[in-house]
């Protein structure tokens, strides 16, 4: 079994930075925003900045079929209990690339009903959130 390629997540970074700053956004990547329910170290991609409102930018890229997917329902999670803190206005998840077999799911909002805390929390696909950052609708 070949390991897995980890380096993919910079390549997306590198395509929603470019957004972000079109957007009239100012942001800083690779934050730590505190702990992930006490335990693990809680890093998100970027926190995003524009008129006062704080934004959380999770990033996940899905190349082939794998454990990005199982991973979304977590990350939602701890993005809601991020915001829940109280600096930050709202969250959002971006999934990226081909191997999502999920993907509609998520972004059709079908985790709402089974979670709750995470209406600030929403979940777009890489091109949603690169045209919405774009026109600075965020």
């Amino acid at each position: 079994m070949s390991p897995r390629d980890t380096r993919t997540g910079g390549v997306l970074e590198a395509m929603i930075l470019p957004a972000l700053t079109r957007g009239g956004y100012t942001y800083s990547t690779q934050q730590l925003i505190g702990r992930r329910f006490g335990r693990g170290r809680h890093v998100v991609d970027a926190i995003a900045e524009k008129d006062g409102v704080r934004l959380l930018v999770s990033l996940k890229w899905q190349q082939t079929g794998g454990t990005a997917e199982q991973k979304v329902p977590f990350e939602v999670i701890s993005l809601a209990e991020a915001i829940l803190q109280g600096q930050f206005n709202k969250a959002y998840l971006v999934l990226g690339g081909e191997g999502w077999t999920l993907r509609d799911f998520y972004t059709s909002g079908g985790l709402k009903e089974h979670l709750v805390h995470t209406d600030r929390v929403e979940i777009l696909t890489l091109e949603g959130f690169v045209a919405r950052a774009n026109r600075s609708e965020l």
